[in-house]
């Protein structure tokens, strides 16, 4: 039985682990962390302050805020632990620092841009078209209280496309000049990134691309946030038997 630690167990995302979790008769919730809620009951047990609490769990979910996620991982694989990060903000340039911190480790790291499978396909679909069309742009839409933007969903995309455009030969693409700054959206590895922010939504994507008289939309829309778990029950039984340090995306897993 595989022991989950899952640091940020009060959130939705921790929250939606334990229920997923629960009823599984291979995955068990070893420790529930959080800083500021020591004491709390929750659905897998009660939550801890202290980080020591998942000390001897086999995998450690790690699902809190872009500024502290870096120390965290780095606290749970000095545990010992593998680690699954559900966490936004990995971009290239973390995922590069997060490769020197692991080379050469026995255990594993999986970096899951979004645990939606439908995502997944999302992703592979955008990553496939960006060569064959001479624009491109990616619009992403969350809820009201997720503060940080873009997703890291948009940056995963993003670089995908980015590579494959490289890879083909692609110019640049065209962004005009912008009269209000910010008007084009940010630059992400040369691939325009929009974010929106509303009450009413909860996670979507749109990935636009155009060409001479054509242009093609690959979207997809997260209507409730039951979608993730599949992706975390596979993630969690997955990382450890990964073949590289630290891997990103779930697609490797679904043999995309």
């Amino acid at each position: 039985m595989i022991s989950v630690g899952i640091s940020g167990a009060p959130g939705r995302m921790g929250l939606l682990s334990q229920a997923a979790i629960e009823p599984l008769e291979d995955l068990i919730v070893g420790g529930l962390y959080a800083p500021g809620h020591d004491g709390e009951p929750l659905a897998g047990g009660t939550c801890s302050g202290d980080p020591e609490h998942l000390r001897r769990c086999d995998v450690v979910l790690e699902l809190t805020h872009p500024e502290v996620a870096p120390s965290n991982v780095s606290r749970w694989k000095s545990f010992g632990a593998h680690v699954v990060i559900g966490t936004s903000g990995y971009d290239s340039s973390r995922i590069a620092r997060l490769r020197d911190e692991w080379a050469g480790s026995d255990r594993r790291c999986l970096v899951v841009p979004n645990f939606s499978l439908g995502s997944v396909l999302m992703m592979r679909f955008a990553e496939m078209a960006a060569p064959f069309f001479a624009a491109a742009e990616i619009i992403e839409l969350h809820h009201d209280r997720k503060r940080d933007a873009p997703s890291g969903t948009a940056l995963n995309t993003a670089a995908r496309m980015a590579r494959t455009r490289q890879e083909a030969g692609i110019p640049p693409i065209d962004r005009g000049r912008e009269l209000k700054e910010g008007a084009l959206g940010a630059d992400v590895e040369g691939v325009p990134v929009h974010s929106i922010r509303s009450p009413g939504m909860l996670a979507h994507q749109e990935v636009i691309l155009g060409g001479v008289g054509e242009y093609l939309t690959i979207r997809h829309d997260t209507i409730d946030i039951s979608a993730f778990a599949a992706g975390i029950v596979l993630a969690l039984r997955s990382v450890s038997s990964l073949e590289e340090p630290v891997t990103v995306g779930l697609d490797g897993l679904l043999a995309l």
